[in-house]
């Protein structure tokens, strides 16, 4: 029997081979390894596919939410509000700058900050607002951009896990004045390698951000500002073109293998919910369960992989720590497991996932 992965890469690639095999020769031929023609097309698309008005390919989906930040000019002093349950990077990038996070407690049932209790933690140095899409699934962005219009605080999405999903027919990275999303190889539209990309409606923003990639470079050696070495690689562009053309069709396939996951695992563990105005991409599967280290060793010793993210909060990480009580996110920190899911998994496989989870927690 094969082996099962959470995240099947290689079954992809068998798929488009012979159109990935072609755009990365093409690189090869071309020899424009930065700056490629790849990056602008893929851009265009990007922007096209989210609905915003300008794409910024970058190196990495941190260091998109990096540029976010710095195009706005937050630093030392200024307050930004997120999510404690997320990966490190959102709040990372925040204190990089000198920031900091202020954490707003999720709701239980889609692990996205809650934006009915947001207006109570913006204060005077409050300067943005990045809520975090996890999972697959945005947050309610209509709710929060409309919190962000009345205290007029940009709103910043931190998508690296939601592009190609919708909420209230807009899709992520296309539904605030910015937004970051990444292309880490696991993510639903990922390269092979680190890459990432940030997006607005604002020309002005998207050209700082575009010096702020390059050193903070207007013309060649002209640095009026510090910026990063932020930008992508032709070769990932060209990845992602590929990836582009079936990205679609892999997004429907996750919302299947999701549906036989939420039918056959009813009233054994808790499913993901999904907002009735959202549609979900699904980058994890990620239900909740009693005795979580117990379930996991069950599913290992079936042959069945599993993940935990995240079981440490960020406001339980040293370098962000705050005495604010975040029960929901310490909650779900100890009972949330991602079991797998990609467009590749058959029907035999989701039958074995179910019936292994099962039997790990009737035991």
């Amino acid at each position: 029997m094969a082996v099962m992965q959470l995240i099947d890469l290689q079954a992809q690639y068998r798929r488009i081979k012979a159109e990935m095999d072609a755009g990365i020769h093409a690189v090869l031929d071309h020899g424009r390894y930065v700056n490629g023609p790849e990056i602008e097309i893929l851009e265009r698309r990007l922007a096209e596919y989210t609905g915003a008005a300008h794409c910024v390919a970058l190196s990495s989906g941190t260091d998109a939410l990096l540029v976010t930040l710095m195009a706005l000019g937050i630093g030392t002093g200024d307050e930004v509000i997120t999510s404690p349950f997320t990966f490190i990077a959102t709040g990372e990038m925040i204190g990089l700058l000198g920031a900091t996070p202020v954490f707003v407690d999720i709701d239980p049932s889609t692990y996205n900050i809650d934006a009915s209790r947001i207006e109570a933690a913006i204060t005077p140095r409050t300067k943005a607002i990045m809520p975090v899409s996890l999972f697959g699934q945005m947050a309610d962005m209509p709710a929060i951009n409309a919190i962000g219009e009345r205290h007029g605080l940009p709103v910043i999405e931190d998508g690296a896990q939601s592009f190609g999903a919708t909420f209230a027919g807009q899709r992520s990275c296309g539904a605030s004045l910015l937004a970051a999303t990444s292309f880490f190889p696991a993510k639903p539209l990922g390269c092979y390698g680190d890459g990432g990309a940030a997006f607005t409606t604002d020309a002005d923003l998207a050209e700082r951000m575009r010096q702020l990639r390059n050193h903070g470079q207007t013309a060649p050696y002209h640095h009026p500002m510090l910026g990063i070495n932020g930008r992508l690689d032709t070769m990932q562009a060209a990845v992602l073109l590929a990836k582009l053309d079936v990205f679609d069709d892999e997004v429907v396939r996750r919302e299947r293998v999701a549906a036989r996951y939420r039918e056959g695992l009813a009233g054994h563990v808790v499913t993901p919910v999904l907002d009735e105005r959202a549609t979900s991409v699904y980058a994890q599967y990620t239900i909740q369960v009693d005795d979580r280290d117990v379930v996991r060793s069950r599913l290992d010793a079936a042959g069945i992989p599993s993940a935990v993210y995240y079981p440490v909060p960020l406001n339980r990480q040293p370098p962000l720590y705050s005495d604010v009580p975040m029960p929901e996110s310490d909650a779900a920190a100890g009972r949330v497991l991602s079991i797998p899911m990609h467009p590749y998994l058959d029907s035999a496989d989701q039958d074995r996932v179910i019936e292994a989870l099962i039997s790990a927690v009737q035991k």
